[in-house]
């Protein structure tokens, strides 16, 4: 049995309260991971020069506080207005910042106050966003000649409105409130109970909300500790790999037989990679195993604290590595007590509710409940006979790429029994809809907005039992359920009939390319990629290159990346925006980049990635005949090997020749 889907679970985007978290978590984390490297840098200059430092140096200490005040900010303003929009929005994010960073500065002689991290990613956005407006209403009404003229005073002018609200207004009311949060935080500290916030964090995390308050909490609260004491707890708080490595052996011991050799490998990836999102699934499978992870890290935390841990940096990845790499001097005795105590503690607990092994090999039980977390509630609709079914939808996040996929594979296959297949966005499904395929992650968007039909989510686009499932209910007449099959019923028999199915269509030229949709400079061989947002990146970048999109897109295709994934299955992943990214398409476009030695993608191994660029339905077409070819293992396995652009179109797009 292979490990639980994590890449599934990882885009839980049920209704209400959870999922606007999500996305606004989303949000955080597309303005600060770009900067962690920045935060790392920041940090080991910090450990390494001041007074308490590696190497003590006056001179070079004299980079950490500007750094804190001005670099990092501005940073996170710059990019936060580039997420909204692109150039122009990232330009005046980073002039309002400069505003709030000076509203929050109260000595500049000695460089105190309150450094201005989460006013940099309120007015960084902000300033963005009005911007964006101010543009959108005074569009197609400047004269020929005078745009450029419009586009910088604009800029210009509402940039000097902001930056002043930012230093008289905005400003003070962010340093009031980071002393509030800084002085509950302290309190917590003071009086020893940081640890009792493991309570709220752990399950947050497991709900996917770890970006929102790691980003949005403790990052900005520990710069402060930094700064003051040279190092901070608070980054371990969310960070901490110790609880979810005992939770993963514990598992990989005393967990269903048929499941133990595959964890080891989670505790690789989760403890020497950093990626905690490998046994978030675990817990969603077990929930009472939440007990667990809280009690590592309440007790990691005490120790922690008693013996003054704490990192100069922010973890990122949150793996032992980084944090050797982020452990002041002197500190690492007491970094590891707090790492191996929760691990520890997490990995007795676990065993406990685990029985260390004993009883049945509960595998069905535990994918059972695995399906039914990650598929949220499945709606009104729990079943319906394969014979009444006239029209499937196939829902993705944006109804772009993914859902396009899907539609082009079972078209074909149902059309002789009379079965239209579209695909929407999940959030514009129909309103009488009666079944939805769509990945697990959405099926309780999907569900929210239609109640009543059938939900029959799918983990993988190419090649999914899901779609193996739908096809054989409609032929034999069967139930369709959300996660099987029932027997055949009367009214299906008679619905589906020994009729004659609808004759084959005569084969037909396939749809090619249009003139530089997919030109042939767009095709990249051979490259390498440091994990899956640098492969994204490298793919934006071929969009941009091509004149298909402005910059601004690449973040939005990182942004879709936190909300879904994009990974199809046999080793092809399609890259895309969110809705809110067609902004910056000026024309539609594809790209194809092969990775020969393979990018971890959410646990799995892609080696072609195909970005994906198109703000109508131009892309329809071309998708359909993608999905037939990349459904074939054979063909996907020589696009992996493939050594000329000519071999890849040829393979992308066959030329069928008419009967």
């Amino acid at each position: 049995m292979t490990l639980p889907d994590a890449s599934v679970n990882k885009n839980l985007e049920g209704p209400g309260l959870r999922a606007s978290i999500q996305r606004f978590g989303g949000k955080l984390a597309g303005m600060i991971m770009p900067n962690i490297g920045a935060f790392i840098a920041w940090g080991l200059i910090t450990a390494m020069f001041i007074e308490v430092g590696w190497f003590p140096n006056a001179t070079l200490a004299g980079l950490v506080g500007p750094m804190l005040y001005f670099l990092l900010p501005l940073l996170i303003g710059y990019t936060g207005g580039r997420m909204v929009h692109a150039t122009r929005g990232a330009v005046i994010g980073a002039v309002a910042t400069f505003g709030v960073i000076m509203g929050g500065i109260t000595d500049f002689a000695t460089l105190s106050g309150a450094p201005m991290l989460l006013g940099a990613m309120i007015m960084g956005p902000l300033a963005a966003y009005l911007l964006k407006k101010f543009d959108t209403a005074i569009e197609g009404r400047v004269k020929a000649g005078f745009e450029m003229v419009i586009d910088n005073f604009s800029l210009g002018i509402l940039g000097l409105i902001l930056a002043v609200l930012g230093t008289l207004g905005v400003g003070p009311i962010m340093t009031a409130l980071m002393a509030v949060l800084s002085g509950g935080v302290g309190w917590l500290v003071d009086m020893g109970l940081l640890p009792l916030a493991s309570i709220f964090v752990e399950p947050a995390k497991v709900l996917f909300l770890n970006n929102a308050i790691n980003h949005g909490i403790f990052t900005p609260l520990a710069a402060l500790d930094v700064q003051e004491a040279g190092k901070s707890i608070l980054f371990m708080v969310e960070s901490n790999p110790g609880s979810g490595l005992g939770l993963l052996v514990a598992f990989m011991l005393f967990g269903p037989k048929s499941m133990r050799p595959a964890t080891g490998g989670a505790v690789v990836i989760h403890f020497f990679g950093g990626i905690h999102e490998i046994y978030f699934p675990y817990i969603l499978m077990r929930p009472v195993l939440i007990l667990a992870t809280i009690a590592g890290s309440v007790s990691g935390l005490f120790v922690g604290t008693a013996l003054g841990a704490g990192l100069v940096g922010p973890a990122s990845p949150g793996s032992i590595m980084a944090y050797f790499l982020v452990t002041p001097p002197g500190g690492h005795l007491a970094m590891l007590a707090t790492v191996f105590t929760a691990a520890g503690v997490s990995f007795i607990v676990a065993a406990a509710l685990l029985k260390f092994g004993r009883g049945s090999d509960d595998t069905a039980e535990i994918a059972a409940a695995a399906a039914a977390s990650a598929s949220g509630q499945p709606g009104g609709g729990s079943s319906i006979a394969g014979g009444a079914i006239r029209k499937i939808v196939i829902a993705c996040d944006a109804g772009m790429g993914s859902s396009v996929m899907v539609a082009g594979q079972l078209k074909k296959k149902l059309a002789p029994f009379g079965v239209e297949v579209i695909h929407t966005p999940v959030d514009e499904i129909p309103a009488d809809t009666t079944v939805v395929l769509t990945q697990d992650g959405l099926a309780g968007r999907a569900a929210k907005r239609v109640p009543d039909a059938l939900i029959v989510p799918f983990k993988s686009y190419l090649g999914d039992p899901a779609f193996d499932r739908v096809e054989q209910a409609i032929r034999e007449g069967r139930e369709l359920t959300a996660t099987g099959l029932g027997e055949p019923t009367a009214s299906s028999a008679t619905a589906t009939p020994e009729a004659t199915p609808a004759p084959a269509p005569r084969k037909r030229r396939a749809k090619r390319l249009e003139a530089g949709v997919l030109p042939r400079e767009n095709v990249r061989l051979g490259l390498k990629a440091v994990n899956k947002d640098d492969a994204i990146r490298q793919a934006g970048q071929v969009l941009v290159e091509a004149g298909a999109a402005e910059p601004g897109y690449i973040e939005g295709m990182l942004a879709r990346e936190l909300q879904t994934t994009t990974y199809l299955g046999q080793g092809v992943s399609i890259p895309h925006g969110t809705n809110e990214a067609r902004q910056f398409i000026s024309k539609a476009a594809l790209g194809f980049l092969q990775f020969p030695d393979g990018i971890d993608w959410d646990g799995e191994t892609v080696h072609v990635v195909i970005p994906i660029a198109s703000n109508s339905n131009e892309h329809v077409g071309i998708l359909s005949a993608l999905a037939t070819t990349l459904s074939d293992s054979s063909k996907s396995e020589r696009l992996r090997v493939a050594s000329s652009a000519d071999e890849v179109l040829a393979l992308l797009i066959p030329e069928q020749q008419e009967d």
